[in-house]
């Protein structure tokens, strides 16, 4: 019985994304109204089939930010280049757009951004916005199969076919595949003599999946063909079809306006690669991962990001005259809209800053409190003041005062005594002498250091990484990275490499009193954690402190022979600072004979000479005409291979290298 009194029960309700009523009188006088949880927003107690049956009108107004990204990439151009863009006017022809979608460069355009879309893109060569529109159907759980078929026939790879040769009227464009609800609405008008009515409601049937209501129009459209002597078998497969169809039924126009969108997107990106990632990184400011991966694709792009700047950063993202991104001062923890406007209006009005004390007493101080300027200094943001480091502004004197606070002190005062003594007797404006704080002597921060504290107030690196140092032991002896270990599957049963540093680590004691730790390991563009035991713990933990620079060995294994419940099994950690010496014995030297000439060799033996080691070194010589190689093993010279050796190495034109 009780089990009956909760049958059909609501058990809670929804608010749709964008689904808005439209009445023809006041909506509390045609359906039952409420307030939204946690908000004044009126909502209909009607869900929306409801709502449908009763007459009224719903309609899905859909908000996108990244309609904003365009606006500030519009906005950035403008300032820098003087040219403003109306995106509605950009060519749906533009070639050079089309270029970046066939090389599958699409992260951060709209819609088009996953590996998988990039990989398919590259094969597709899309030459045509309907290309593109196509794309944005089909990459869905459900048509995906249909991608390698479309992309073969549109390269001429496999023959366009149709069930009912009429059919080649709506499906010509999309190469023979039924990729769109609004394809199946005119064929169904076209071989089965449906009505427009008739034909929408078979779009509905499809995009609700309301599988009676097929069943219902199914010997309809059968009839239809028949009667317009189509062959009914034909009929029968096309309908089944649309069937399995129902389950992913997309419409072209909405397809059409995501494409559209991204179109512009794309063109920004071709045409104003820096204006536009700028842009990009703006919109993701709050979310640090995010603009770390997006920096990571100006890094591909050759774009250079550089932190805050108080003579050049904004609130949020903005291009520099050398074309390099500028991080938003908005970026930095505790330094608020106030105190960017604040910076940045009297930087318009007055020009440049030239130090600490010019922006002390130049600027609304009311508006940046201290910590504001602490967290500018920590990330960066007075580094282009001369003859100043940033632990000197951290400095504290013998009573305990940081030299920061002296200088907004410094700054107080001097406004103050401009605001009490503007005019002289004589109505002339008066000089303010109060003497400048002085800057204390102390030494730099070390990289490590300065590095943390930059993370500290902006949640990434920007100016370095402390890993940095260790590229080329990365590069050379690594096969995986931190973000690889969120799917371990494909990576089981396989020795798996990888370095970082560890944080947040937590020695801990089991109920049954055996030790194991936690820790994350973080590395150039991600983190994991990861927990460690038995005697695996006790032969390494030892090495697992805060701050360790590590390089790991592990198997990646089932447990008890559960395939889905994979974990790594720790066979070695290494510092990251030993691997060079204990990985490497010798180092290969390679080039082309047609790059071989004297000033190449006198490069290579005085880079020998000036780094002798218990290395052994081997060259290389090959001939590219001939497929030829001539390998010389060098018995009388040895080197001393570390990250200064291969720094210079590399600056070597034509010459590859291989550590052993």
């Amino acid at each position: 019985n009780q089990a009956r009194v909760l049958e059909g029960s609501v058990r809670n309700t929804g608010i749709h994304a964008c689904g808005v009523i439209i009445t023809p009188s006041d909506i509390r006088e045609v359906a039952p109204m409420s307030t939204a949880k946690d908000s004044d927003l009126l909502v209909t107690q009607f869900d929306n089939s409801v709502v449908e049956e009763a007459g009224l009108l719903k309609m899905d107004f859909l908000g996108l930010k990244t309609l904003t990204l365009i606006k500030d990439t519009v906005s950035i151009i403008k300032k820098r280049h003087g040219i403003e863009i109306d995106p509605d006017e950009i060519s749906l022809e533009d070639e050079k757009t089309y270029e970046l979608f066939q090389r599958g460069e699409t992260i951060g355009v709209f819609q088009y951004e996953s590996p998988g879309m990039q990989k398919y893109l590259r094969e597709l060569q899309p030459t045509q916005f309907a290309d593109v529109i196509a794309m944005n159907a089909l990459y869905r759980p459900g048509p995906l199969e249909y991608i390698p078929s479309f992309i073969r026939r549109k390269h001429g790879e496999e023959e366009i076919t149709y069930d009912i040769p009429a059919s080649k009227k709506y499906l010509e464009e999309t190469y023979g595949i039924t990729v769109y609800q609004e394809q199946v609405m005119r064929l169904s008008q076209l071989l089965g003599n449906f009505t427009k009515g008739e034909a929408d409601m078979l779009r509905k049937a499809m995009g609700k999946k309301i599988f009676y209501l097929l069943e219902k129009l199914k010997p309809k459209f059968l009839a239809g063909c028949e009667s317009n002597g189509h062959d009914v078998k034909a009929a029968e497969k096309i309908w089944k079809d649309w069937e399995a169809f129902a389950s992913y039924a997309f419409n072209k126009s909405h397809s059409t306006c995501y494409a559209y969108i991204a179109f512009q997107t794309a063109y920004f990106k071709a045409h104003y690669p820096a204006e536009y990632m700028a842009s990009v990184l703006s919109n993701n400011m709050n979310d640090i991962k995010t603009v770390t991966f997006f920096m990571e694709e100006c890094k591909r792009m050759g774009i250079e990001v550089l932190g805050p700047d108080v003579n050049e950063s904004e609130y949020k993202f903005t291009v520099n005259d050398r074309g390099a991104i500028r991080f938003g001062m908005g970026a930095i923890k505790g330094v608020g809209e106030g105190a960017v406007e604040a910076i940045v209006s009297e930087r318009d009005k007055n020009g440049p800053y030239t130090s600490i004390f010019d922006l002390a007493k130049r600027i609304d101080l009311g508006k940046a409190n201290k910590k504001a300027f602490e967290n500018l200094a920590l990330g960066g943001g007075f580094d282009s003041f001369k003859g100043i480091h940033r632990a000197q502004y951290l400095q504290t004197d013998q009573k305990g005062e940081q030299f920061i606070a002296k200088a907004m002190k410094f700054g107080h005062a001097y406004q103050a005594s401009k605001n009490s003594a503007q005019v002289s007797l004589f109505g002339e404006e008066s000089d303010v002498q109060i003497p400048e704080p002085v800057i204390p002597p102390c030494e730099p921060w070390s990289n490590l250091e300065e590095l943390a504290r930059e993370k500290e107030v902006v949640g990434l690196y920007i100016s370095g990484h402390p890993l940095d140092d260790y590229k080329i032991e990365i590069k050379h002896f690594t096969n995986a990275s931190t973000a690889d270990f969120a799917d371990m599957s494909k990576m089981a049963h396989k020795e798996v490499k990888f370095a970082g540093i560890l944080s947040d680590v937590q020695h801990l004691t089991a109920k049954n009193g055996n030790g194991f730790a936690k820790f994350t390991v973080s590395d150039f563009n991600d983190s994991t954690s990861f927990m460690m035991f038995g005697e695996e713990y006790m032969k390494f933990k030892h090495m697992l402190m805060d701050g360790a620079f590590l390089y790991f060995r592990t198997i990646i294994t089932p447990m008890y022979g559960n395939m889905n419940n994979l974990k790594p099994k720790w066979t070695s950690i290494t510092l990251l600072s030993d691997v060079m010496s204990q990985m490497v014995n010798r180092i290969t030297l390679s080039f082309s004979i047609n790059h071989l000439t004297e000033n190449l060799i006198m490069e290579l033996d005085n880079l020998i000479a000036n780094h002798p080691g218990n290395h052994r070194v081997k060259f290389e010589v090959v001939d590219p005409e001939e497929k030829i190689k001539l390998e010389l093993n060098s018995n009388n010279r040895k080197v001393r291979i570390d990250s200064d050796f291969i720094k210079y190495l590399e600056q070597i034109d034509f010459v590859h290298y291989k550590l052993h």
